[in-house]
């Protein structure tokens, strides 16, 4: 949390809106669903509530969290239900990292990953699903990076994100809100996960000096 608040962006965020406790999950995702993160959850809902109250017209809500650690998946699926009994008809977006045995040692990954999914598909209306395995194959075999980093891997998925949520933040025709989006792309509303794609795929720092063709580019 010191390290968000004392990072370039940690202006962006207001101060009073940070809710943290002493302790993890430890990988554990009824900790995050039961006990660590329920102690924490009226907090973090006081302060969704003020952010809400804020708003003029709110669309809705989106959820950044990881499906392999404990805090991201059980206690993320908890905000997810609480948020949902507290504004039934707001659209809730989430933007899931998915864990993957390859980029990681932690052998409850898979758990915490499968009890999440079911609340997802209960709570959720739309879910980015962002695939750790893919991030990092992305960073060995295209961007040619020998020791890809948290900064790299963050950087694919700001972009992914910046692009998912381009027609929210600007006008246009085609999935301009939240529910226009889940309108046109969902077929089946429990089949609401979506499989992001993002193109030129570009490093940190890197310019493009070439200008790319639509065949290049898909």
């Amino acid at each position: 949390m010191d390290s968000v608040r004392a990072g370039p962006f940690g202006q962006l965020f207001r101060p009073d809106n940070f809710v943290f406790g002493q302790s993890g999950a430890g990988n554990n995702w009824a900790k995050g669903h039961y006990t660590e993160g329920a102690e924490l959850i009226d907090s973090v809902l006081d302060v969704v509530r003020k952010e809400a109250e804020g708003c003029d017209c709110l669309q809705g809500f989106q959820i950044c969290h990881s499906m392999g650690g404990g805090t991201g998946s059980g206690m993320g699926t908890l905000l997810i239900s609480k948020i949902r009994e507290e504004y039934p008809d707001r659209i809730m977006e989430t933007f899931s990292v998915f864990p993957s045995p390859k980029v990681s040692d932690t052998v409850v990954e898979p758990y915490n990953a499968t009890l999440s999914v079911h609340q997802l598909v209960e709570n959720a209306d739309e879910v980015m699903v962002l695939d750790n395995e893919a991030l990092y194959d992305i960073c060995f075999r295209t961007l040619k990076l020998t020791t890809p980093t948290y900064g790299d891997l963050n950087h694919l998925v700001s972009a992914a994100m910046s692009g998912v949520t381009t027609c929210l933040r600007f006008p246009g025709q085609l999935n301009a809100d939240l529910r226009k989006l889940a309108v046109n792309m969902i077929p089946f509303p429990r089949l609401h996960f979506f499989m992001t794609g993002f193109a030129p795929l570009t490093s940190r720092g890197s310019q493009q000096y070439r200008a790319l063709t639509v065949p290049e580019l898909t």
